[in-house]
């Protein structure tokens, strides 16, 4: 039986994500709607604009019903806004921005700059892709960073090069997953196939 898994459609890059689970052999459903939360195995929440999604999700009466799934252990991976999301503390927030926490981590919004600061780097996953593989390469998109993480959060990834040299990009902990980076758009899958493997 192949993994049901949601993708939060209320903005951002949905469609790229939900086709690179479909890659892997995965089922997808957008989700924007409290009942589409029934019977998933795990939501990704794209990037996109964390403010934004958290109004819609709001608007949407979304974010009760999500955090609370959350909560009970549904998987969820969050790329970009989607860290922010799932952050229990945000720095450089909006005055009345929300998340739906869970990450027991501090994270910048917009860390390395606008969009013209946009950059790649290589990071080196051992946890996530072994001692032997390639290097993921990393698209950070007017991304966030994680300052500082709670002891039982797993730092998966940090950058390797450059003056954010040693800031954390990608973490676990437990059933959620997070990365700064956006892995949908480089056609490497191997960040969604390890989620995948966090929801079986």
């Amino acid at each position: 039986m192949n993994s049901l898994i949601g993708v939060l459609a209320v903005q951002g890059d949905v469609r790229e994500h939900a086709r690179s689970l479909e890659s892997l052999g995965a089922a997808t459903r957008l989700v924007r709607r409290p009942e589409e939360l029934d019977g998933l195995d795990g939501i990704v929440l794209p990037g996109g604009e964390s403010t934004t999604m958290d109004k819609l999700l709001r608007a949407f009466d979304l974010r009760d019903p999500l955090r609370e799934r959350l909560q009970a252990g549904l998987p969820a991976y969050g790329s970009c806004a989607g860290m922010i999301l799932l952050a229990d503390r945000v720095l450089d927030a909006t005055p009345d921005q929300q998340t739906l926490g869970g990450l027991d981590v501090t994270v910048r919004r917009n860390a390395f700059g606008r969009q013209v600061d946009s950059f790649e780097d290589d990071l080196e996953m051992p946890l996530v892709l072994g001692e032997e593989h390639e290097p993921v390469r990393a698209v950070f998109i007017r991304a966030p960073w994680v300052e500082a993480v709670g002891p039982q959060v797993q730092v998966l990834g940090t950058v390797t090069t450059g003056p954010a040299a040693g800031r954390i990009v990608a973490v676990r902990q437990g059933s959620l997953l997070a990365t700064s980076f956006h892995p949908e758009v480089t056609g490497d899958h191997r960040i969604h196939e390890y989620f995948l493997g966090m929801t079986k």
